[in-house]
């Protein structure tokens, strides 16, 4: 590795997220490094062409001295901090894993920086979900007021962020990141629920598609341009949190609509509302102003409504026929 190159350590490589930002990473010329709590074969890196181009660490969030153990042996510049629990709705029967793999986890990346007097930069992945309910786009000064486990975590981890960048003057920043979606997302999100049920529904492998509800509203984007920003943000002269959003609302039943209309079909038709999927609480509305991002780092997303529901459809489509064919070829 040239003396010149950047290291970048991204604490949970192998989510969609962690999986993005190592590929943007590495067409940038960064060497990138990544943890994992257990022995992992990087599916999503192999899906994204980068596996054999990271290098992964065995390290857990939750214990301290793992964390301090590969920053010290790595001196990285950049920090990611992508790791957690990632379902809002688990994080209502995992509370304590959520919390401790967002916030207790990042304090101890801050502890050791602070400890150590390394410099480098942090990125934290914040959430839309520690605004609650809102009433209209959300900016980086709205009120903090969690209703979830997930959100109070992120709160939490947004909060830690801003006093040591206050009190110790670390380069630490938090993205503020509403919806986004790939087709890395695991199966218990309800996007990717969805395209699957449309999917099945339209090769009539399947007749209904029941939702929790319909009228939520989400400002729903597409990760490869979140993971820019993330990037963006640590080039800055200054440390600074950002709202990470399209701007745009779009309610659950307009994303299955959306959907449902690739195929030619009326989702009024096949979808059912199934109340026992609901959880304790949940958001009415959750969509974000990036107006900071935009006139700070020249970000805007690229991949909106109603294109992002297309690609994720055509990327589900490509995934059957390349499983159909393999499945043929070993045949």
């Amino acid at each position: 590795m040239q003396s010149n190159t950047k290291r970048a350590l991204i604490f949970g490589i192998g989510g969609q997220d962690g999986s993005y930002l190592a590929r943007w990473l590495i067409d940038h010329g960064y060497d990138v490094h990544g943890t994992s709590r257990t022995p992992t074969n990087g599916q999503n890196l192999c899906r994204l062409g980068v596996a054999e181009r990271v290098t992964i660490h065995r390290a857990d969030v939750t214990d301290r001295t793992s964390v301090r153990d590969v920053i010290v042996g790595l001196r990285p510049d950049e920090i990611y901090y992508l790791a957690g629990q990632s379902s809002v709705a688990e994080s209502f029967s995992e509370p304590v894993e959520t919390f401790m793999s967002h916030a207790v986890g990042l304090l101890y990346v801050l502890e050791a920086l602070r400890l150590l007097k390394h410099q480098a930069r942090v990125f934290n992945a914040s959430s839309s979900e520690i605004f609650g309910d809102i009433t209209e786009p959300a900016t980086e000064e709205n009120r903090i007021a969690p209703c979830t486990p997930y959100g109070a975590a992120k709160a939490a981890s947004t909060l830690l962020v801003q006093a040591y960048r206050s009190a110790y003057g670390l380069f630490a920043c938090s993205g503020i990141m509403f919806n986004h979606e790939s087709p890395l997302r695991p199966e218990n999100f309800v996007s990717r629920r969805i395209i699957h049920g449309v999917i099945e529904i339209a090769k009539k492998r399947k007749h209904k598609l029941a939702l929790a509800q319909t009228a939520m509203v989400r400002d729903w984007g597409w990760a490869p341009d979140f993971v820019q920003c993330m990037w963006l943000m640590l080039q800055q002269d200054h440390p600074e949190d950002y709202v990470i959003a399209t701007g745009i609302g779009s309610s659950l039943a307009l994303f299955a609509e959306h959907a449902f209309r690739y195929f030619d079909l009326d989702s009024k038709a096949f979808v059912t509302i199934n109340p026992d999927r609901a959880r304790p609480t949940d958001i009415a509305m959750s969509v974000g102003n990036p107006a900071r991002a935009a006139r700070q780092l020249g970000w805007k997303a690229t991949i909106v409504m109603p294109q992002l529901v297309d690609m994720l459809i055509e990327a589900a489509l490509k995934e059957e026929r390349d499983k159909t064919s393999g499945a043929q070829g070993r045949a």
